[in-house]
């Protein structure tokens, strides 16, 4: 019950946050994930933080879109969604993310 009702809030989330409109990046426009050591994987999270909940692993060469970009921290985070599986939104750090 709990897990659900975490999933939905987790939803609720993602779906206000892409509504917001400022953005620094050219609408959907299309990078990679690129530079992650080894077999590490960039952490899609559910919010522009490490705070946040990972949502899901991106390995290396995985094509994103990305909507828009805010600085928190020293981080720049970009709301992103996967090129092929749009549904699937979040959040990434902009240092790993390579224009295609």
């Amino acid at each position: 019950m709990r897990r659900t009702i975490l999933v939905g809030l987790v939803a609720l989330m993602l779906c206000v946050g892409f509504l917001a409109d400022p953005a620094t990046a050219a609408p959907f426009e299309r990078y990679e994930v690129y530079g992650v050591k080894g077999e590490d994987m960039l952490k899609m999270r559910a919010g522009p933080g490490v705070g946040y909940i990972v949502i899901v692993g991106l390995p290396n060469g995985t094509v994103l879109r990305v909507y828009s970009c805010e600085q928190t921290g020293s981080t720049r985070w970009c709301r992103v969604s996967l090129d092929r599986a749009t549904g699937l939104k979040g959040y990434a750090s902009w240092a790993y993310l390579r224009k295609m």
